[in-house]
């Protein structure tokens, strides 16, 4: 039983080292580099979650590759590039502007305008119930409120 104990400890304490990458650089700026791209690739099996965060296996495919091509000297942009090459504008968090994206900044800002002008337009309509009252109604209000005023004087 005690070595049923063990070897189940060591399988658990393999597998928790196995899931931790390390990527050694000989240089500062590649290892920033490496680090800023983790934060602006998107997994694409994952739901808006960085490929730093993630342990999807595409994920990791991904890192390895970014990993591969920083270690290369590609630039940022040349890494970002490459993905999205491979994997469509859904891999970076800033998609270019054109004419599939535009509708994602154009529809919040088409929403915003539309309602400013609606609540503007109702804004500076009149009362018109206020203007709907006939004499006859306000000389029935007038009445009730001497019919009360003159019940409390009696009290």
């Amino acid at each position: 039983m005690k070595y049923l104990i063990l070897i189940m400890l060591s399988l658990v304490s393999l597998t928790l080292t196995a899931a931790e990458q390390n990527y050694p650089f000989d240089d500062v700026q590649k290892e920033q580099d490496f680090n800023q791209l983790l934060q602006e690739l998107r997994c694409p099996k994952c739901q808006n979650q960085n490929i730093a965060d993630s342990n999807a296996l595409v994920a990791i495919d991904l890192k390895n590759k970014t990993y591969q091509l920083v270690q290369e000297g590609k630039s940022k942009k040349e890494v970002v590039d490459f993905m999205v090459q491979r994997y469509g504008n859904f891999v970076h968090y800033d998609p270019p502007i054109n004419s599939l994206t535009i509708w994602l900044w154009l529809v919040p800002i088409l929403f915003i305008v539309l309602l400013a002008g609606w609540i503007i337009l109702n804004s500076r309509k009149p009362n018109i119930a206020a203007h709907s009252i006939s004499e006859q109604d306000k000389q029935k209000a007038a009445a009730l409120l001497a019919e009360i005023e003159a019940e409390r004087k009696n009290k």
